[in-house]
């Protein structure tokens, strides 16, 4: 590889960023380069059914500049028919002579654009800033190769570990800042998780909003887990993204659903009776917690059981970083190694949960 194409993967990974952070689809950015390592074009991926950023960038620049150049792109170019063609044949059909990208594609009905761009003489190297757009497509890779939508767990609680005073009253145990940083991260994930006990408890709003209250522009679609009824007047209803009831109370079959929408990102808000069963479930790919400067006693624990017996089988975490929001600290943490057997699966959250689910 040379400078220029390493040069243009950087811009590859800052182009992808503007795709939409929401829905099924991998955040792509693509350089075409002259023969010379002069940028030709750019392009990415601005969401379902729009041209992939290889295509958007080619369209870019004439046919006469393509032949002969060389396509930088974040992600293995596809080799598969959907709403558009395959980007591999695209290629190919403009006569580029390399082909220069960063990591494989993980889902065995796209991946192999590669091999087909070998077989037809073209130029191809991988692996060029693999590290840095392996780090920035995280999410959307684990979903794919785990069949699921990843799943951050979320909650906030008082030094102590509660999530409520004994009286039940839990506004606001966190301050200004931490339940604001709680709304970007609604509206960085595709769906926002609650039981019914939370909605008949709290009627919350599931809503992602900004400092003023407002609406922020990407909403997560509202998930409620449980059977028991939701109430015709419960604010969840009138959620802009949409409202969606998943009475089955196997957490593997409710994620299963969610990914056949398209939904690739998971936030779990949703008290402690539901949060302890994803994380009991073994279905935790990250953690969230908002612990607050103040100390309550009392019955109201921020998890309930977990399937751990004794010490053996207590639940190992890395703590990936902590961070202060005003007089509150965020802890962002992940499970440690593979985990350990799934015990229970139910998540009809029946326990009055976290009121900064709102």
């Amino acid at each position: 590889m040379t400078e220029a194409e390493v040069r243009a993967m950087r811009r590859g990974l800052e182009l992808a960023a503007r795709g939409p952070v929401l829905g099924d689809h991998a955040r792509v950015g693509a350089v075409v380069l002259s023969p010379d390592g002069d940028v030709l074009a750019e392009g990415w991926h601005k969401g379902a059914g729009t041209p992939h950023a290889e295509v958007d960038a080619m369209a870019k620049t004439s046919p006469e500049q393509l032949r002969g150049a060389t396509v930088v792109v974040t992600l293995e170019p596809c080799d598969h028919t959907g709403r558009t063609g395959p980007c591999s044949v695209a290629l190919i059909d403009a006569g580029v002579a390399r082909v220069v990208y960063a990591i494989d594609d993980p889902s065995p009905t796209v991946h192999g654009g590669a091999d087909r761009l070998r077989a037809a003489g073209v130029d191809v190297v991988s692996g060029v800033l693999a590290d840095e757009a392996g780090t920035f497509l995280e999410r959307w890779i684990a979903s794919v190769r785990n069949g699921r939508p990843w799943v951050t767990v979320k909650w906030a609680s008082s030094l102590d570990g509660r999530a409520a005073a004994a009286d039940g009253t839990s506004k606001w145990i966190t301050g200004a800042a931490a339940r604001q940083h709680v709304h970007e991260q609604r509206a960085a994930h595709d769906a926002i998780v609650v039981g019914t006990g939370t909605v008949l408890a709290d009627d919350p709003s599931l809503t992602a909003r900004g400092d003023a209250g407002e609406l922020l522009a990407d909403q997560p679609l509202a998930v409620v887990l449980g059977d028991r009824p939701v109430p015709e007047a419960a604010a969840v209803r009138a959620h802009p993204r949409g409202f969606l009831q998943l009475a089955d109370h196997d957490l593997h079959a409710a994620l299963g659903a969610l990914a056949d929408r398209g939904v690739r990102t998971v936030f779990v808000e949703g008290g402690p009776t539901v949060a302890s069963a994803f994380i009991a479930a073994g279905l935790v790919d990250e953690y969230l917690v908002y612990v607050a400067p103040v100390l309550l006693g009392g019955p109201r624990v921020a998890l309930g059981d977990l399937g751990v017996g004794s010490m053996h089988e207590r639940l190992r975490l890395d703590v990936l970083s902590t961070t202060s929001l005003g007089p509150d600290l965020l802890v962002r943490a992940r499970p440690s190694g593979l985990g350990r057997p799934h015990h229970g699966d139910h998540a009809d959250d029946g326990a009055r949960t976290d009121r900064s689910t709102t």
